[in-house]
């Protein structure tokens, strides 16, 4: 079913780096905590950088988010994400913002990815949503749907760094939408996430080294990591992990930064060696 080779890109070894925040209810706050992280990776020779779902804004009420809605291409969150890029000549993953949808009272949970020249190649819209009711004491549930639309699109990107592979959060339970990402020959899948404490603890660290395994691809999972205004708890332990399920690179709680080397040629000799993506039936 799938085919793969070592493929010629002029950076098969990388640094990567993986921010982990704890988001406020404030969002020029949450922009200079994410610029000083983000100069933090930088100044530890990373090439491609990620930040975590929601990294704007922790609302307080989940419509909080419809205040800071962007149109696709203009809006000073996007504009900060482009800047920041250009300025460090990196890779920059824009977690989530909430972008314009079709319907006026909702709005998309937009991962978007930049290259060094400040451009943005590849948006995806969260098409999983987080409606769960997390224990059955009903004390701890979630209703993402409230306030936002689901995408409907996957997003891998063909960079010279790789063909990255874009997801969120929620997104990590559904395993059919990364083996999909395989068409486009991924091989970095990207998480952002706000995993919750609760879920998080359980499974978290399963589904991100499980998604690895099964794909044969590195995982670069940004997660919030705390307690926040909103009185919600999430996770942290924002992790980088390699395509055998080896963690190269974790945090715990607080904001910080993973950072990891990736080797594209040896996940490439290892799919030629261990090929169980082409035994699939």
């Amino acid at each position: 079913m799938f085919a793969y080779s070592v493929l010629p890109y002029n950076q098969l070894m990388l640094n990567v780096a993986a921010i982990q925040m704890v988001s406020t209810s404030t969002v020029d706050e949450n922009l200079d905590i994410a610029e000083k992280l983000i100069a933090e990776a930088v100044s530890k020779n990373a090439k491609f950088v990620t930040l975590p779902e929601n990294f704007p804004l922790m609302a307080k009420e989940e419509n909080d988010h419809l205040a800071i809605i962007e149109k696709f291409g203009d809006g000073p969150l996007q504009f900060f994400l482009s800047k920041q890029s250009k300025q460090h000549q990196i890779w920059l993953l824009g977690g989530t913002i909430p972008l314009e949808s079709d319907k006026s009272d909702k709005a998309l949970a937009a991962s978007l990815l930049y290259n060094p020249k400040g451009q943005c190649i590849a948006h995806y819209e969260k098409i999983h949503l987080f409606n769960v009711l997390v224990n059955e004491s009903n004390d701890e549930s979630y209703n993402e749907s409230n306030t936002f639309e689901p995408g409907n699109n996957l997003a891998v990107a063909q960079t010279e760094i790789g063909n990255i592979g874009l997801s969120v959060c929620y997104d990590l339970r559904f395993p059919e939408l990364y083996r999909k990402m395989h068409d486009d020959d991924v091989q970095i899948i990207t998480a952002p996430s706000a995993f919750t404490a609760t879920t998080g603890e359980v499974h978290w660290e399963t589904l991100l080294r499980a998604r690895a395994i099964e794909n044969l691809c590195y995982v670069i999972a940004s997660n919030q990591g705390g307690m926040h205004e909103n009185e919600r708890e999430t996770w942290g332990h924002s992790m980088i992990v390699d395509p055998w399920g080896m963690i190269l690179a974790s945090i715990d709680k607080g904001p910080g930064v993973a950072i990891a080397t990736i080797d594209l040629e040896k996940q490439g000799k290892l799919r030629k060696t261990f090929p169980a993506l082409s035994h699939m039936k």
